[in-house]
């Protein structure tokens, strides 16, 4: 059995899994499609809309409790000179809108439905700040390791997240990205804050992580380690285990 991160594999074993069988194995990423790219940046924050000098923070994924995405709506409303692009659709898409327009953030948060992955890697190449704030939902859900995580990473944006899952076993706290509580809106419009204010903090925290990505999170090496599994299973069939 595999899991993409320590959080899941606890998860698996809780509920019957064998830990001697069990691979952690975080998924992989593709560093060619989400990456930086300065021409794509500027095309892209054109057609968004976004003045110059203005501070653009994206995140993607389900409309769902688990993402966390009105603490998000909420930590933007708390603070100056950052536009929100939410990419993805689900159940609290109204809800969320209707928190951006009570928050008197409506003119300030853009919500784009579904994107395709291409576009999610222009997003991210436009944005200056990736935000994932996922939370353990009231029913116990919780995401293993958000996408959105690994394509940040990749595309050298600065991320602000939550350890929510399996986050805090794949980045490190002001060297790849910022970290902050589930559901605490003031650190997270902190945490944003400080990268709209230290574009040289947030240099530095896009390149080790893309660095992080391209060294352990490739597809290449993800694969070799799948493989690897694959290969540890085989001989536990074969020995009867």
């Amino acid at each position: 059995m595999t899991a993409c991160s320590d959080d899941l594999g606890r998860r698996a074993v809780a509920l019957g899994a064998e830990s001697a069988r069990l691979e952690i194995i975080p998924y992989g990423v593709d560093g060619a499609r989400f990456r930086p790219d300065a021409a794509l940046r500027a095309e892209k924050r054109r057609a968004l809309g976004i003045p110059e000098g203005t501070t653009l923070a994206v995140t993607a994924g389900r409309l769902v409790a688990k993402k966390g995405f009105e603490y998000l709506v909420d930590a933007v409303a708390s603070i100056s000179g950052v536009r929100l692009v939410i990419a993805g659709d689900g159940t609290l898409a109204g809800a969320l809108r209707q928190r951006a327009n009570s928050r008197g953030v409506s003119d300030r948060v853009i919500f784009l439905g579904n994107q395709t992955q291409d576009e999610v890697a222009r997003l991210l190449m436009a944005a200056d700040i990736a935000a994932v704030p996922s939370v353990r939902d009231d029913s116990g859900n919780v995401d293993g390791l958000p996408n959105v995580v690994m394509e940040a990473l990749a595309s050298g944006t600065p991320l602000v997240a939550t350890p929510a899952g399996g986050i805090g076993s794949v980045v490190e706290h002001e060297r790849t990205a910022l970290v902050v509580p589930e559901r605490d809106v003031a650190a997270l419009g902190a945490a944003i804050a400080r990268l709209r204010d230290d574009p040289a903090l947030g240099r530095s925290i896009g390149a080790a992580a893309r660095t992080l990505v391209l060294e352990q999170f490739g597809w290449g090496r993800v694969a070799g380690r799948l493989e690897h599994a694959y290969d540890r299973a085989l001989a536990f069939k074969s020995s009867g285990s």
